[in-house]
């Protein structure tokens, strides 16, 4: 891992769902290494206690990730940023004969529309720059959805495609535009389990994730500490291993 770039470090970071969790987690250790933090969410209450926690390096916006309108105002006060982390999402589980067709667009509307509108509100900048960092914050549930599970599985999932098209159109103009995908495990939070990892430490790795900025991280996939290598053909394997003489290694996040 590199060192951070001076635009990054002393730039804004935005995290979205900041009120509790992960996300309140993601916001305080940016905040401990020295960033600004701008934290979105829709519980003024919530976002109070992360900025008591954060100091004065934090600041609480209140804005509702699934209406588009709310995301342009609200990332148009901050100025520019400089890091995204797209961590917003909720978890309703309903089984699919109790969604109706509203209920179920709601959740695509925050898990996936918010990461979009979000995006897009970032890239203003962040084009005009000619850099940026964005982290998505995923999972495999699109991969084995669990029962009750069907709009956040769909969405979640969608949101991995999105990170895909959007290095398709950006990657090759902006490629210091870096984005990345990020699962943070199974976690002790409200979407999580009672014995999952404490978000407080899957955040570190989440962070110095963020903080690391490189072209070649574009389009990665990174599993709590480690990337996860996209899946190889057999004649690739072969290539690999005739051309460079090994097989490809997944990189670590190190925490200092």
């Amino acid at each position: 891992m590199g060192k951070t770039p001076d635009w990054l470090q002393n730039g804004l970071a935005v995290v979205t769902g900041a009120g509790d969790g992960l996300g309140r987690a993601l916001a305080l250790e940016l905040c401990v290494l020295g960033l600004r933090v701008a934290g979105l969410g829709r519980n003024a209450t919530t976002l109070a206690q992360t900025a008591a926690l954060a100091g004065g390096r934090f600041s609480a916006h209140v804005c509702d990730v699934g209406d588009p309108e709310a995301v342009e105002k609200t990332f148009a006060s901050l100025g520019p940023v400089a890091l995204l982390i797209n961590n917003a999402a909720v978890y309703p589980r309903r089984d699919f004969l109790d969604e109706t067709g509203a209920s179920f667009m709601e959740t695509v509307a925050i898990n996936l529309g918010g990461t979009a509108s979000c995006t897009r509100a970032a890239l203003t900048s962040m084009v005009e720059a000619g850099r940026g960092r964005i982290v998505n914050v995923a999972t495999f549930a699109d991969l084995a959805p669990l029962p009750a599970s069907s709009a956040y599985s769909v969405s979640k999932g969608a949101a991995r495609i999105l990170t895909r098209a959007l290095i398709a159109d950006l990657g090759d103009r902006f490629p210091d535009i870096v984005i990345s995908d990020w699962m943070p495990g199974m976690l002790a939070t409200k979407m999580g389990i009672a014995d999952g990892l404490a978000p407080e430490l899957s955040a570190r790795w989440g962070v110095q994730l963020a903080l690391w900025h490189a072209p070649d991280l574009n389009g990665t996939t990174f599993e709590m500490d480690r990337e996860i290598l996209p899946p190889r053909s057999f004649k690739g394997k072969l290539k690999d291993l005739l051309l460079l003489r090994k097989s490809p290694r997944p990189r670590h996040i190190t925490l200092g």
